[in-house]
């Protein structure tokens, strides 16, 4: 399937810095929405090439830039722009609602009931924007780091979730995915945690040394087909 892609401005008026790369099937139909969260490294290539692979399979993607331009290559600096982006976790989630928005407005996007798909830092912050955001019908986080909800902000999640982790993961003990697994079934929530024996962090992305392809290909057919089925 051929895709357009463009830059776009999400929120001019309240965030002027806010924009997003924008990704669609190049047709005139309408599909379901997406919002995919970047690692700490930012919009690099890779996030750029899953954005991509998701509109192929028939969704209209948004990923919002939340360093504003910058991009990582080494670890040091990485890690900088996600703390400072931490720090500020309200700025940050109020950029991915304003692409959310962005999303609700377009129309070519349909149903309206949207998906938010997030890795490492991204993953954080996609389950912080589903305990904020009520017009999510699924999200997937991958290897979320420094997620550790309370009961309270779990309850405020309404979203069906996927989420991703690796066995060896050397920043998320499963011993934490097994407390938040614990806090989403007493809340009765519709949570699958699935975790990839063998795997380590980001063993998603080809570039940086931490790949899993057996595990990648099997956890990206998932998650398209979670969202194929929920964003209906």
């Amino acid at each position: 399937m051929i895709v357009q892609t463009k830059t776009v401005h999400t929120d001019p008026q309240s965030h002027p810095e806010a924009q997003g790369f924008y990704v669609r099937p190049d047709d005139e139909k309408a599909y379901p929405g997406i919002v995919l969260i970047q690692e700490w490294w930012g919009i690099e290539p890779h996030i750029r090439e899953l954005a991509q692979r998701l509109a192929t399979e028939g969704f209209v993607v948004l990923v919002p830039d939340l360093y504003h331009g910058k991009v990582a290559t080494e670890p040091d600096s990485a890690g900088k722009l996600m703390m400072a982006t931490v720090e500020n976790m309200s700025r940050a989630v109020d950029e991915i609602i304003a692409a959310l928005e962005f999303l609700r407005r377009d129309p070519g996007v349909s149903p309206k009931r949207l998906g938010v798909m997030g890795f490492c830092m991204g993953g954080l912050l996609t389950f912080k924007v589903a305990a904020a955001y009520q017009h999510l019908a699924a999200i997937s986080p991958w290897y979320p780091v420094m997620y550790d909800p309370t009961p309270e902000e779990v309850a405020k999640v309404n979203a069906s979730v996927l989420a991703i982790y690796g066995e060896r993961d050397s920043f998320v003990s499963l011993e934490q995915v097994e407390k938040v697994k614990g806090l989403y079934a007493a809340a009765g929530k519709d949570a699958e945690f699935r975790v990839y024996a063998g795997a380590g962090h980001a063993f998603n992305n080809p570039d940086h040394g931490m790949f899993v392809p057996e595990a990648a290909k099997d956890a990206w057919a998932r998650a398209v087909a979670f969202f194929k089925a929920k964003l209906r």
